[in-house]
């Protein structure tokens, strides 16, 4: 073990993450862990300690691709190789753990081609990537709901077929790669994709402990770590040596563990139970339930190891909408399982050998080596979002009097009396109503943002549009006509005298393609009392959910701006969090004048702040108002020189009007002119009003020539 490891059995806490990354090292098969919690938890350190229980892996002598010589990939590019063969042993080296970047392109994770070699000499030269270096090992993403969708489905296809595929102009390179798949997040910045959570076998949420002696002894054991990691690593060695041997007699018992009937009618009933979807979520419990039945040294699975099972396989499978956090109903986990409980196996005894658990040097905290795995009721949090409402300063509005009533004022202080919300008062938060499927919103032009599904942008992916040569010197897609274009010329300079092309580097083109990039939506909502009027503000958030929603499914991250009484607050700092923004916008309180102008020069402030942050990403601003402005001097006049400031920095807008009732002002419009974007109604939000607008569009047109 490398003395700049920290060891697994030093790591205090945790015990279901623990638990789930050994019952892995035991059972491969089962699929890997997600380990959600909160930032500063140790996540990452856990999970480089466990490269070094991993049992070592044979390869073939000189493979790239770690090849077993037993049974070699037939479509190894190193190869062919000859299985079993009798003159090559193979070489053992440690199982690798191989970290993912967030950022990294798709070349590193499936490899890439010399594509001079393979235009010029008609070869295959192939440089391995990530996912060839972790096949029979680790495969570890840090910040794994950050990673980009390009980055994911090459991951989604290696991880259900245990093939990595290249495909270059018709060049095909193919070869295994199976992985243990870890992952790692922090659900205060945003969610995963559903298709990549699905693909995790367990997930396990951790916190950091609230207990003061435990506290102190992480804080103690890490100073000792980084005074001295050799020392600190050979104190702790004997209990890693005999972590590793439990885990080696639980490999060697798990093909002879007793998966009957009865336990798997269990499963059955708990997965229908909780109507998750598809079989997985059956395959992976009995394969945990199997394997906690190994590690307790047992060869029949109890009930106990089913519950247990349950509890780190279902959680991530029962969501029902993008904003449901995992989690499960134990009481609802108990009351399926009671019905097994006079089918309940005796339990063998446990087997005498080395305990790797203890609470110090000289027998230190390691993984439950119980049927349960660990305490009941796992650690709470890893899903809260952020406890501070308001992250940005306040813009705030003259507190002078207003010298001359502008139209518009006075209906918005008769309907915010009539709510129960005047100039001073606050009514409580509403519920939303229900969310729906809304139209798109785009940002007019071209980007180079993140990869996303929502505004035109140059991307990695998508439809070929030209040809440009490679930025950076790195090639991404080769464009063939292109390249061969700018190479043929050459050809008699170049004294070709073959039937290969002589191509060098000045000649590559790469292709320019045009996809979707994701975009910064920021919602400035309108939260006074003028909005409360009339239960408004359940179906405006309700839109505003709706819209919400819709930006998870398209990869934006979001803001919120609310402006009400006296000031406009950062309800939401840009972020990826989607479930964020939702929980804010449950506890929104309405009441209060109408600070327009504030609402919209915060956003201003936000919007600035962000693009020196992320240049690529272009912003999309969604106002949520019904236009009222109250407060101040000539509020309306404000707000109008404050959407002219957004305008003029090219921001792109959409108002939301909220006006409802027998009279209407038509401000929101007057807004969105002043915005340079379109103005629509809660109804135009919705997708099947426009589809069925659009079809009485053709419909009429269609009579009409005729």
């Amino acid at each position: 073990m490398s003395s700049s490891t920290y060891p697994f059995t030093a790591i205090v806490g945790m015990d279901d993450m623990r638990l789930g990354l050994l019952l892995n090292a035991i059972s491969p098969s089962i699929g890997g862990v997600l380990v959600r919690g909160e930032k500063g938890t140790a996540k990452t350190t856990t999970v480089r300690a466990l490269a070094a229980l991993l049992p070592e892996v044979v390869t073939v002598t000189g493979c790239r691709f770690s090849c077993d010589p037993a049974a070699p990939d037939p479509h190894c590019p190193d190869g062919p190789h000859a299985g079993g063969d009798a003159d090559d042993a193979g070489a053992a080296r440690p199982a690798r753990m191989v970290e993912l970047p967030v950022g990294a392109s798709e070349d590193r994770l499936v490899g890439s081609l010399d594509i001079e070699r393979a235009l010029g000499e008609g070869v295959k030269a192939f440089e391995p990537g990530l996912l060839a270096a972790a096949h029979r090992g680790v495969l570890y993403v840090d910040e794994v709901n950050l990673l980009g969708d390009h980055l994911v489905d090459s991951l989604l296809d290696a991880a259900a077929t245990g093939v990595s595929s290249v495909e270059r102009e018709g060049v095909s390179v193919r070869h295994a790669s199976r992985f243990l798949l870890v992952g790692t997040m922090n659900p205060e910045e945003g969610e995963l994709r559903p298709q990549l959570l699905d693909r995790f076998g367990l997930t396990v949420e951790v916190a950091a402990s609230r207990e003061t002696e435990e506290r102190v002894e992480v804080v103690r054991r890490r100073l000792a770590f980084d005074e001295d990691p050799a020392s600190f690593a050979a104190k702790w060695a004997p209990e890693e040596d005999a972590l590793r041997e439990r885990i080696a007699a639980a490999r060697a018992l798990l093909p002879g563990v007793r998966l009957g009937d009865g336990a798997l009618r269990r499963i059955a009933a708990v997965c229908a139970g909780f109507e998750v979807d598809g079989m997985r979520a059956d395959i992976v419990t009995a394969r945990t339930s199997a394997a906690l039945a190994a590690w307790a040294g047992r060869t029949d699975v109890t009930t106990a190891d089913v519950r247990q099972a349950a509890l780190l396989s279902l959680p991530h499978r029962r969501r029902r909408n993008p904003f449901d956090a995992p989690g499960l109903d134990e009481d609802r986990l108990d009351e399926i399982l009671a019905g097994f409980e006079d089918e309940e196996p005796e339990p063998e005894p446990e087997p005498d050998g080395p305990e790797p658990d203890g609470d110090g040097p000289e027998g230190p905290e390691g993984p439950d080596d119980g049927p349960g795995g660990g305490p009941d009721g796992g650690p709470d949090g890893g899903g809260r979002p952020p406890q501070d409402a308001g992250d940005g300063p306040a813009a705030t509005t003259d507190d002078v009097p207003p010298q001359r009533q502008e139209p518009g004022h006075e209906p918005a202080r008769q309907e915010a009396s009539a709510s129960g919300s005047d100039d001073g008062g606050e009514a409580p938060a509403v519920a939303a109503a229900e969310p729906f499927r809304t139209r798109r919103f785009t940002v007019p032009g071209l980007g180079e943002g993140a990869d996303g599904r929502r505004s035109r942008a140059l991307t990695a992916h998508g439809r070929t549009t030209g040809a440009r040569r490679p930025r950076g010197g790195a090639l991404s897609k080769l464009h063939l006509a292109a390249t061969v274009q700018a190479a043929a010329p050459h050809q008699r300079a170049r004294g070709r005298g073959g039937p290969g092309l002589v191509v060098r580097r000045d000649d590559l083109r790469e292709a320019v393609r045009e996809g979707r990039e994701g975009n910064l939506v920021l919602f400035v909502v309108d939260a006074s009392g003028s909005m409360a009027a009339r239960k408004r503000m359940s179906a405006v958030k309700g839109a505003v959910l709706s819209l919400l929603m819709d930006a998870y499914q398209r990869r934006d991250k979001i803001g919120m701006v609310t402006f009400r009484g006296t000031g406009a607050t950062v309800a939401l700092p840009p972020t990826s969090s989607v479930e964020a923004g939702a929980a804010r916008l449950e506890k929104l309180p309405t009441g209060g004048r109408t600070p327009l102008a504030a609402g919209l020069l915060q956003a201003h402030e936000v919007l600035r702040v962000e693009r020196m942050r992320d240049p690529s990403r272009r912003p999309l601003l969604v106002v949520v108002t019904d236009g009222r402005a109250t407060g101040g001097v000539e509020p309306l006049a404000r707000a109008a020189r404050a959407a002219g400031l957004l305008a003029g920095s090219g921001i792109a807008s959409v108002v939301v009007d909220c006006e409802a009732g027998p009279v209407r002002l038509g401000l929101a419009g007057e807004l969105g002119r002043a915005l340079g974007g379109p103005v629509v109604t809660l109804d135009d939000l919705r997708a099947e009003n426009v589809s069925a607008l659009v079809r009485t569009v053709r419909n009429t047109d269609s009579r009409r020539a005729a």
